[in-house]
């Protein structure tokens, strides 16, 4: 089906081990799992949404409702974060706080169906949100938390880019551009159009060819680690309160994540990432594969001051980031990244005969009485047509009982890993598997 992503099983058996890897280094943070319901009330989705997402909303709608010419009251969730925001209002007397979250389910955009882009993909989220204030400590944990889990899936050299929003701003009201929230998103495009475009976009909402120039010139510095993002910081300065406040948010993070124990060629600071969203308001984030800027970001997110808000008189800034999973597990096939999944099944017990069912199903309970992903061939077949059936599905082990076998009190073992096959004594059949 178009715009969707289907996997055959061996596919699907590493995605799911993607999930596995990502879901185990959230929790060893402390976030702890919730799931929200794939629809959420319409006017709950495009209360705050901004930029290009509202226009990818699916409405949800019943046929009787549509027959009575009802609007939609339903839509499906086109991310993570502002169902989070409704859970966290509904539930805010029940939770402890700060409240750390992992997500990991399927989110909905009408996206045009092409290669990477799909309508249906999951997305991996961690958020941490607090009442009235959130230390800015929580924006440094989330890159320690980026950083273990690209570390643990080992797909090659990653860094994190870190910037502010309130620092961008700051810089817009340094050199008089208004609106803010549009100027970013343009900045946002600056990496997919190039700097004339966005300059031309930027004219279109009242920034001066100069003003537009100068603000492009200090976000293309590139990626600075180490003490050179903290030379760069001192350079900006403070010329206003916004500007001034931004810098110095911008440094304690910085120094934060370097006591997280986060190598310092694995984060930096990066003036041109703006992220599109408009809830976003302080700290963003970015990461890319260092030997594969093209893949674009792998993992992004934010600083919301005030999203949950929105559903409730409290004040519960959070901080979070995301790892769209579906096009991410596209990106690295394409470009041959990941290995080589195994199967999830160990064993095949195969069969020659119809006599020898009893003793080989006798077998493969024994297997997985121990505690081994054992598959069993019900309908006899030729032994080389069951070594390919277990080759091409990923099954390492191969064990069957034939006539001469179970005459002798038998099992012959074979590891089509290494091509190699013994003879074992029935009684041993477990060891003898447990020992390749």
């Amino acid at each position: 089906m178009s715009g969707v992503m289907e996997l055959l099983p061996l596919e699907q058996v590493a995605f799911e081990g993607m999930i596995d890897v990502i879901r185990r280094e959230f929790e060893r943070f402390g976030y702890l799992p919730i799931a929200t319901p794939a629809m959420e009330l319409t006017e709950v989705l495009l209360r705050k949404t901004g930029g290009e997402t509202e226009r990818q909303v699916y409405l949800v709608q019943s046929t009787g409702s549509a027959e009575q010419g009802d609007d939609p009251d339903l839509a499906l969730r086109f991310d993570l974060t502002v169902p989070l925001a409704r859970y966290v209002a509904e539930h805010e007397h029940q939770l402890s706080f700060p409240f750390r979250r992992h997500q990991i389910q399927p989110v909905y955009r009408g996206e045009r169906p092409q290669r990477g882009r799909y309508r249906e993909f999951y997305q991996c989220d961690i958020d941490v949100i607090d009442r009235n204030e959130l230390s800015l400590r929580f924006d440094a944990e989330i890159p320690a938390v980026i950083n273990s889990v690209f570390a643990a899936l080992d797909f090659g050299e990653f860094v994190i880019r870190l910037n502010s929003r309130r620092l961008l701003a700051g810089l817009m009201e340094k050199l008089e551009i208004e609106p803010h929230v549009a100027a970013l998103r343009e900045l946002d495009r600056l990496d997919r159009q190039g700097p004339e475009n966005v300059i031309a976009s930027l004219s279109k909402i009242g920034v001066t060819n100069d003003a537009a120039q100068r603000f492009l010139e200090l976000a293309a510095t590139g990626l600075r680690t180490g003490s050179d993002a903290f030379t760069l910081l001192d350079e900006i300065g403070g010329d206003n309160d916004l500007l001034k406040q931004g810098v110095d948010e911008m440094r304690a993070v910085l120094t934060l994540v370097r006591e997280w124990g986060v190598s310092e060629h694995r984060f930096g600071l990066d003036l041109s990432i703006a992220r599109g969203l408009d809830y976003y308001t302080g700290t963003v984030y970015e990461t890319t594969l260092v030997a594969h800027p093209e893949l674009g970001s792998i993992c992004s997110g934010g600083r919301y001051d005030d999203l949950a808000g929105q559903y409730t008189k409290s004040r519960l800034p959070g901080v979070g980031i995301s790892i769209g999973l579906s096009r991410l597990f596209w990106q690295l096939q394409n470009a041959d990244l990941l290995p080589a999944a195994k199967s999830t099944v160990e064993v095949l017990v195969g069969l020659l005969d119809d006599a020898g069912l009893p003793e080989a199903l006798r077998i493969a309970a024994e297997l997985r009485d121990a505690g081994v992903n054992t598959e069993s061939v019900l309908v006899p077949d030729r032994i080389g047509n069951q070594l390919k059936f277990a080759a091409k599905n990923g099954i390492d082990l191969y064990v069957v009982a034939g006539e001469n076998e179970r005459q002798r009190g038998e099992v012959l073992v074979r590891n089509l890993r290494t091509q190699t096959q013994a003879s074992a004594d029935r009684k041993d059949v477990v060891a003898a598997v447990q020992a390749q």
